[in-house]
């Protein structure tokens, strides 16, 4: 009977190359776009290789083609989509050997995969029996969704995916080389941008990359900050330590800032260029600020040199020049108005320089307007003159006399009612939302920005009482620096109070004996709730004396799985495991 019920699949294996031979046509609902092998992405391979997951011209294998139209997004349940993250798990973990933390993170981080994938079964029927029998027969593309779970849209994929392998340990030194980097604390979600923009580090032999590593802390960096360093600037980690970046950081010290200052500017959403920044600090030099002065600038607002890599500063200041105002001016309005230095507000200052100009105003009016309202300048993004004069029914010449004789009637022709909230708004800050704009503002956080007001509503307290949360962190022996990127990583560790906090660290050295630095790799621990930390910690002990389970697994591992996903691999692997944590949970004590 076994013969012949292999005969049979050779019999179809055969009648399926001598389709795909004739004709092919994979064309799923919404996308028309033929299959090549310069466009292999997003592939599912109807044949299971046995030899190998390389694909060659010889290949005779069935694909079919899982990018959906950008016009069309099939909607499936919570339910299915829950059941599918759950079955990609179990394939990724079981089948395929992926470790335990990799398998999770795929599953839970690939949401467009999963929803190609579920769109291949009939969701009629049992989503999980069919996705499962589904994975059994068709092996996928590991590329895809793990790619997908480092932070890259699918766009993205076509031209980062491996054209002739589909299985992830196929290449061991890419697997090995993200490990390293995961290993070293660089978040998951930001690996995909280093990949895209520094693919070359992925392959290193065996060792190099962590010395790599390893040299720019020699530098004086310390972990954290070399973690954001790379995570922004992957491509520092090509050729040899970056001779541009010590330069910087070299001019910087000269300004007596400390070495890990730097990690608190950078931002995943800027590119950087070194040999500019040391362009803008010996302009900055050059026309007379000391070093005393530079250091004010910077340390008050930190985008000069690291929105734009100073760039804007060199276009502002020669048009302020321009307009006839001093050196010791120009420094004043930067002192005084810190956040006009910003990409936002520089473009509007500029844009507001043009618009005084285009209607004929004089060089000195302009400087006493730009001198006197900087700020709401800095602030308002002006109309254009035509506009204006065709609102008011006047010509340029009419405009440029209205706004001599009054310069805030400027303002109001942008929008009257916007500044008149504005000033309301200004004159009735309290005290206290001030405070919190300046405890954000020392953790790096741009006045006046998105990123600014998205953190005003993140981080719940007041300043004095935020300021508390994060000294109690710093106090217990964490860097000043992590302790910065571990609140902007999880905010919710500061809306917790003091004690809460301090209680959770002692749990975590005195109960479960992890190193402090554990939270440095999962800030999320902290946010957890002590019940169930007490809970599926006492579980994972149990079965560890049992030799049930492997010892010393990662925080996250054991804290940021589902219920459903702990239960099946901490309590069911065990025949008394159910009972144990039936009766953990009932006599744990409640936090």
């Amino acid at each position: 009977m076994l013969l012949s019920r292999n005969h049979k699949r050779v019999s179809e294996f055969s009648e399926m190359i001598a389709k795909l031979n004739h004709s092919v046509l994979f064309s799923p609902v919404g996308y028309d776009k033929p299959i090549t092998r310069q466009n292999p992405s997003f592939i599912l391979f109807k044949v299971r290789s046995l030899s190998t997951s390389t694909l060659t011209n010889d290949a005779k294998v069935t694909v079919t083609e899982l990018v959906k139209s950008p016009n069309f997004t099939p909607r499936f349940s919570r339910i299915a989509k829950n059941e599918a993250q759950n079955v990609l798990f179990d394939y990724l973990h079981c089948t395929r050997s992926f470790s335990f933390t990799d398998a999770e993170h795929i599953s839970k981080n690939s949401p467009r995969f999963l929803q190609t994938l579920i769109s291949k079964i009939d969701t009629d029927k049992h989503v999980a029996h069919s996705l499962t029998k589904f994975l059994r027969y068709n092996p996928i593309n590991e590329f895809e969704p793990f790619f997908e779970s480092l932070g890259l849209r699918p766009s993205e994929l076509s031209v980062l995916l491996p054209r002739h392998l589909m299985y992830l340990s196929d290449d061991h030194v890419m697997l090995d080389n993200f490990h390293v980097l995961c290993g070293y604390g660089i978040p998951r979600s930001k690996i995909g941008k280093m990949y895209k923009e520094a693919k070359e580090i992925f392959g290193y032999d065996y060792g190099i990359l962590a010395l790599k590593l390893q040299a720019y802390e020699n530098l004086g960096l310390s972990k954290s900050t070399v973690i954001e360093l790379i995570s922004c600037c992957p491509s520092l980690l090509i050729g040899g330590v970056n001779c541009e970046f010590v330069k910087v950081l070299e001019r910087l010290k000269e300004l007596r800032f400390e070495n890990d200052w730097i990690g608190g500017c950078l931002s995943g959403k800027s590119t950087y260029n070194w040999n500019r920044m040391l362009d803008t600090v010996d302009f900055l030099d050059k026309v007379g600020y000391t070093q005393e002065q530079m250091h004010h600038l910077f340390n008050t607002n930190p985008a000069i040199l690291f929105e734009g890599s100073g760039k804007k500063v060199y276009i502002l200041f020669g048009r302020l020049l321009k307009l006839g105002l001093k050196l010791n001016e120009i420094y004043s309005l930067f002192i005084q108005n810190p956040n006009i230095l910003s990409v936002k507000c520089i473009k509007n200052l500029l844009r507001a320089m043009d618009f005084l100009l285009e209607i004929e105003m004089e060089t000195e009016y302009i400087a006493s307007i730009i001198s006197n309202h900087i700020q709401l300048l800095g602030s308002r993004t002006l109309k254009g003159p035509r506009s204006v004069c065709k609102e008011l029914k006047v010509g340029r010449d009419g405009l440029c006399q209205v706004i001599k004789e009054d310069p805030l009637k400027l303002f109001n022709l942008v929008s009257k009612s916007k500044i008149k909230s504005n000033e309301q708004e200004s004159s009735q800050v309290p005290s206290k939302h001030q405070e919190k704009t300046a405890f954000l503002s020392r953790l790096g956080y741009m006045e006046n920005s998105d990123e600014m007001m998205k953190a005003l509503k993140q981080f719940r307290g007041r300043g004095d009482q935020l300021q508390e949360r994060f000294d109690c962190l710093v106090q217990a022996g964490l860097d000043y620096n992590i302790v910065t990127n571990i609140v902007k990583q999880a905010p919710t560790v500061l809306n917790q109070s003091k004690d809460v906090i301090e209680r959770k660290i002692d749990y975590l050295r005195n109960y479960l004996g992890y190193p402090l630095e554990s939270v440095v790799s999962f800030p999320a621990y902290l946010g957890y709730d002590i019940e169930r930390i007490s809970q599926r910690f006492s579980m994972y002990v149990w079965l560890w004396e049992r030799g049930a389970t492997k010892p010393t697994l990662s925080l996250s591992t054991i804290l940021a799985c589902s219920d459903t996903r702990f239960v099946k691999y901490f309590v069911d692997v065990h025949p008394e495991g159910p009972a144990m944590w039936e009766k953990i949970k009932n006599h744990s004590p409640s936090s």
